[in-house]
């Protein structure tokens, strides 16, 4: 398996741009013997999502409004080092800035609209409220002079 498995679609026919995705390699602590101290395994992925075109405008305002807390300058930033392999790294990193983008980008949902309730459901609460109260009010030991 060589190359990447490419484009990582964020949602519809929109993909993130390879040319766009700024890799960075380091030593990644965790498991590995020997070949940890010689293989750049973690993965830091950088995708500047301010000055991208290849998000819909819309999209992009609503991704950097809703990222704002994560992003640095404009860049969001993912890393990834759970695997001992680069290149399964850069699978995972790729794809949870993917899913982050389509999360981001999502349109807001509908607003609820308060169900009605039904005059006869209200009506029949309260007239079973006031008969239960008359049952309750029977039971009180009151005037037995």
């Amino acid at each position: 398996m060589d190359g990447m498995s490419g484009p990582y679609v964020i949602r519809g026919s929109v993909s993130l741009p390879e040319a766009e995705l700024m890799w960075r390699f380091s030593r990644s602590s965790g498991p590995g013997g020997q070949h940890v101290n010689t293989s750049d395994s973690k993965v830091e992925l950088r995708f500047d999502l301010a000055r991208t075109e290849a998000l819909p405008p819309v999209w992009k305002e609503r991704a950097l409004e809703r990222l704002e807390d994560r992003l640095v300058g404009g860049v969001i930033t993912v890393r990834a080092s759970e695997h001992r392999s680069q290149w399964r790294n850069r699978e995972t990193a790729a794809v949870r800035l993917a899913s982050l983008l389509a999360e981001a980008t999502a349109p807001p949902p509908k607003p609820r609209r308060p169900t009605k309730i039904p005059r006869g459901i209200n009506e029949r609460r309260l007239r079973q409220k006031k008969q239960r109260a008359e049952t309750k009010r029977g039971r009180s030991p009151r005037d037995w002079s």
